[in-house]
């Protein structure tokens, strides 16, 4: 009978204690295997290549390179490896970044054993939770600046669109289909309240978000 699959977890913060503290709780669990550890962003990019892990669990505030950069190189050159931040600060700016950046999931630091575990165990089957404390952050900033709810890709799209580029033009300058385009200018207008891409480019520049 084949044995059963363990999840391979890479384990990525600054600080040895947590890393060690980490290791410990995970290494409790039959179905999980950490298969190394990284003290920075760039580190953790490197051994993603090396050592193929499942799951990465990323630290944010790092020198060298800050977890959100780090996810972002990541999920770009391995698509299959999963991000779950873990993060002291719900609240951080960084948090947002990563998880548009492609991070499946945010737990914060604090959090049980149980829940740790488990959400390595939903990364790896492609499911993402993300703490209460972070949703709640995130809509806060988001209400609080006019646009603040733009996606990173809807941004792009504002950008080149207050450039005077055509759907056609955006599609072919962002490698995507015309649809995809149509769909983020329809996003696009309903959350700035503009009645048109004329209007919205103006909002834009109004609100400095080009």
């Amino acid at each position: 009978m084949a044995a059963a699959h363990r999840t391979r977890v890479l384990i990525v913060d600054d600080h040895q204690m947590v890393r060690e503290g980490l290791r410990y709780l995970l290494t409790r669990a039959p179905d999980l295997d950490v298969v190394g550890e990284a003290a920075d962003g760039r580190e953790a990019v490197a051994l993603v290549n090396t050592l193929s892990p499942d799951v990465v669990l990323m630290d944010l505030s790092m020198p060298v390179m800050n977890g959100a950069e780090a996810t972002a190189r990541i999920r770009d050159e391995a698509p299959c490896v999963q991000v779950v931040v873990l993060t002291g600060d719900g609240g951080s700016p960084l948090v947002e970044a990563a998880l548009e950046d492609g991070a499946i999931g945010c737990l914060l630091k604090d959090a049980r054993p149980e829940a740790l575990m488990q959400a390595v165990r939903d990364a790896a089957d492609g499911r993402g939770s993300v703490s209460g404390v972070a949703l709640d952050a995130i809509q806060e900033r988001r209400l609080a600046c006019p646009g603040g709810d733009l996606t990173r890709r809807e941004r792009e799209v504002l950008e080149l669109l207050a450039e005077g580029l055509s759907n056609r033009q955006i599609a072919t300058r962002l490698g995507v289909h015309v649809g995809t385009v149509r769909q983020h200018v329809g996003n696009i207008l309903a959350k700035l309240g503009a009645p048109n891409r004329t209007a919205a480019a103006v909002l834009a520049v109004e609100r400095s978000l080009v």
